[in-house]
């Protein structure tokens, strides 16, 4: 299998394993993202796409080796692989429910402010321009947004931290097919805007349209991989993900 091409990969990772007891819930997934595109995973209900972003962002432990910028990270850890440029935005997305909207932003930049920097207003105006809706809602509580609104907020959260990737974990589940439509539209934008996304998603007719490389993952282990365009069209892909509508 051919890997996205890229000058410069952002994320490498090499036979990533994770094992739950004696069950491999991962077995040796290799995966790249160059800089500024987006990667997305599809597959099936419990194949292992939630614990591979788990494992990357060091949540679960895991074998296996995990590069950024080419460097081998030896400590993974989330705090230490936030502070390498990536973001993880889980699928409950995780609010801080009884804060304002604001105070949840300004939570997601505090790692920033603790390592000098002073851009958490301007950081804000960004996310606000990025997300109207939340600048509407800054002094409302995070638990009476809408889903969509509490999914915008989840990104704005994960945008302070200036990440260089973002890993998404099915931004669109339980969301309104508009709803869906202006998320997906947001992360094309963020990836114009320069970000890296590795995207997991069952929706997997929408993540294909959006990304620019794709892994199919089945039982633990990465089946298919290619272009996004291409896996689309690949009749294993349309029967298993795409159904009829791909006619």
């Amino acid at each position: 299998m051919s890997s996205p091409a890229a000058s410069s990969p952002l994320l490498e990772v090499s036979g990533l394993s994770v094992s739950y007891g004696k069950v491999e819930a991962l077995h040796g997934v290799d995966l790249t993202v160059p800089a500024g595109t987006i990667v997305t995973v599809i597959g099936p209900n419990g194949a292992g796409k939630t614990t591979l972003l788990s494992a990357i962002m060091g949540l679960l432990p895991a074998r296996g080796a995990v590069r950024v910028d080419g460097e081998p990270q030896r400590r993974v850890d989330i705090e230490h692989m936030v502070s390498a440029g990536l973001n993880l935005v889980p699928e409950k997305r995780e609010l801080f429910g009884e804060m304002s909207v604001e105070d949840n932003l300004l939570l997601g930049g505090f790692q920033r402010y603790r390592r000098g920097h002073r851009d958490q207003a301007a950081s804000m105006e960004e996310v606000y321009a990025l997300f109207p809706r939340l600048k509407e809602r800054r002094r409302q509580l995070a638990a009476t947004l809408s889903g969509g609104e509490r999914q915008m907020l989840a990104l704005g959260r994960a945008l302070m931290a200036k990440p260089r990737l973002l890993l998404l974990d099915e931004p669109s589940l339980g969301l309104a097919p508009r709803i869906v439509k202006e998320i997906f539209l947001i992360i094309a934008e963020l990836r114009r805007r320069g970000v890296a996304i590795l995207l997991v998603e069952q929706n997997a007719r929408a993540a294909l349209q959006t990304a620019d490389y794709a892994y199919v993952l089945e039982t633990g282990q990465v089946v298919l991989s290619g272009p996004a365009r291409q896996l689309a069209d690949d009749p294993r892909v349309v029967e298993s993900y795409l159904g009829l509508g791909k006619r």
